[in-house]
């Protein structure tokens, strides 16, 4: 019995210990490539939605201070307006005062003089009194416009201060996340970013394409292998609405710079309808491409790589838009 106990005690020493120890063998597991691969797709697909939200910040910050400079053309001429204004009260107070006031009503009937003198003098006292009303009114409206004016200038410095410093605290997260996604690449691929393409694309390349749409399909063959940017809309690097808002540039006709604003500005269209220049859209309005005929488009893809054609369903579609 002896022996059978400790026998008994050995193997359940062997089996704790491979319980305790099998979990740390499987941390210490290197990533498999393709969980490296999924992982890789994911944080991309998460950066881009957070690049596309900075995109769309600075939008509206191009937006805040086109805004500003229009409140301020507007706000020089009213304080010009509401100082004329105020000296012309200022000159009427000092006229009153220096006269003892204009006519009155009283004084004008008391006056030896005939009727038509008379009624002259009513009308003239008449049109004073309304001249007076009219300055008064005049400075009161100005000083209203002044007043509102630069109420709303506050408002619109205010939220262009708070977008400011979303637009910092933005940059700063992306720039890890890029860390964290540029180590995965080195992990799954040796390097963080792809090989620069054998060969720079060239407008040469493009298919014949009339007009705008034409011009916009040569710009983006020409962007191929050239490297994804956050941020960027060329020439030397693009993201995904920073290529097709240059791309439409090119064409002379101007796009925001962010996916979602791109969406809302374009013609819906149907598929079948689709030519090349048009824009396809993914899903969540995280993601575009232009469309370049044949059933490709030619898009930024992430961080890491490069601007590549390849097939238009890469990802689920949001829909297909036409640059009006």
């Amino acid at each position: 019995m002896s022996s059978l106990r400790y026998t008994l005690r050995g193997l359940a020493v062997t089996v704790l210990s491979a319980a305790l120890l099998a979990p740390a063998a499987v941390a210490r597991a290197e990533p498999s490539a393709a969980e490296l691969t999924r992982r890789i797709e994911k944080s991309s697909a998460e950066l881009e939605h957070v690049v596309e939200a900075y995109n769309k910040l600075r939008e509206e910050m191009k937006e805040n201070r086109a805004a500003v400079a229009g409140l301020q053309e507007r706000i020089a001429p009213l304080e010009r307006q509401s100082e004329q204004s105020r000296a012309d009260v200022g000159a009427l107070a000092v006229t009153a005062y220096k006269t003892g006031g204009d006519l009155s009503t009283a004084d004008a009937l008391l006056r030896p003089d005939s009727a038509g003198t008379l009624l002259d003098r009513l009308d003239a006292l008449d049109q004073l009194t309304r001249q007076r009303q009219q300055r008064i009114a005049g400075f009161a409206a100005s000083q209203r416009a002044l007043v509102a004016e630069k109420t709303r200038l506050d408002v619109t410095l205010s939220r262009q201060a708070a977008q400011a410093r979303e637009l910092t605290a933005g940059k700063k997260r992306i720039e890890r996340d890029l860390a964290r996604l540029y180590e995965l690449r080195r992990q799954a691929y040796g390097r963080a970013t792809e090989q620069p393409a054998a060969r720079p694309g060239s407008a040469d390349d493009a298919p014949a394409v009339s007009g705008r749409a034409g011009a916009a399909v040569r710009y983006a063959y020409g962007a191929l292998g050239k490297p994804y940017r956050w941020g960027a809309d060329g020439p030397d690097g693009y993201d995904c609405s920073g290529l097709t808002s240059a791309a439409w540039r090119a064409a002379g006709k101007s796009l925001p710079h962010n996916t979602r604003m791109q969406w809302g500005v374009v013609a819906r269209i149907s598929r079948a309808e689709l030519r090349p220049g048009d824009l396809v859209f993914y899903s969540g309005l995280g993601h575009v491409a232009l469309y370049v005929g044949g059933g490709q488009v030619i898009d930024a893809p992430s961080a890491g790589r490069n601007v590549l054609k390849r097939g238009m369903n890469l990802m689920p579609i949001q829909g297909y838009g036409r640059v009006r």
